[in-house]
């Protein structure tokens, strides 16, 4: 009989779970930032399109809305939205600016979408 037995090392047992270890921990850490990244995308999404319809109550209004700040909040996607449009005159006089933001909770700062609409005076 022969001493020498197949297989493999301890250091190289070691070795090989380490690097699996690793390979697994960047995985993990990917999928979490695809989360992440999906979840952005979807409060954005659903940001611009509370924005949008936002300026298009603007557009059906029969009035303007004063100059200043309003703000606001609105359901979409089973959720609430927070908004703040500030209305600006603009050297037409037929003309307002209205700059629009959309936060996903009434305390942020950053708005996860913003547009900003020219509009005519309603007639």
């Amino acid at each position: 009989m022969s001493d020498y037995t197949r297989g493999f090392t301890l250091l190289e047992v070691l070795v090989a779970l380490a690097v699996i270890a690793l390979a697994l921990s960047a995985l993990v850490k990917m999928g979490s930032m695809n989360a992440d990244n999906a979840a952005y995308l979807r409060d954005k999404t659903i940001g611009q399109w509370v924005a949008l319809n936002r300026i298009t109550e603007l557009q059906l209004s029969s009035t303007w809305s004063p100059l200043g700040q309003t703000n606001g909040a609105v359901e979409m996607a089973g959720r609430e939205w927070f908004w703040r449009s500030e209305t600006k005159a603009t050297p037409d006089e037929s003309t307002r600016r209205y700059e629009i933001r959309v936060f996903a909770a009434e305390q942020d700062e950053d708005a996860v979408a913003f547009f900003v609409a020219f509009l005519a005076k309603p007639s």
